[in-house]
């Protein structure tokens, strides 16, 4: 149960930091709009919290409720564990990669 509660955890983090890529290229191709630009800045904000609600917390949530309160807990360590190693490879490639 552990190993599959790892790799679970690992896939749901991979699922949120793709989103977040995603996010940052909707950002990066976005035109300078001193009226739009806050607005869709704020919306695509509310939106990314609730997306990555339900990645980080849905599945853990749905687990507690369930009675398997031990596994539910584990599976967000786990997720922000990976969550944790996926920032840790960002900085480094940031320093490794800087111009």
């Amino acid at each position: 149960m552990q190993k599959q509660l790892i790799k679970l955890a690992f896939f749901l983090a991979l699922g949120e930091a793709m989103y977040i890529g995603l996010v940052e290229r909707f950002f990066s191709n976005t035109p300078d709009n001193k009226i739009l630009a806050p607005i869709t800045f704020l919306l695509l904000f509310v939106l990314s919290a609730a997306v990555s609600g339900a990645l980080v917390l849905g599945k853990p949530v749905l687990m507690y409720v369930e009675g398997k309160k031990k596994e539910a807990l584990e599976l967000f360590g786990f997720i922000l564990f990976w969550l944790f190693i996926f920032f840790v490879l960002m900085v480094i490639s940031l320093v490794v990669f800087r111009q």
